[in-house]
């Protein structure tokens, strides 16, 4: 039974933290235009 409500307090933090971030949305700013370098960078010739 102890189980069932800790299982039940942490989804209802999961989901309120969910909704929290959900509701103050995205924060300002823009994209980067440049690619990020995924590898290392082979010799250049």
């Amino acid at each position: 039974m102890r189980a069932l409500v800790a299982a039940a307090i942490g989804l209802a933090a999961a989901l309120a933290l969910v909704f929290t971030v959900t509701a103050i949305g995205a924060p300002p700013g823009e994209t980067s235009p440049k690619p990020l370098l995924t590898t290392v960078p082979g010799p250049k010739r």
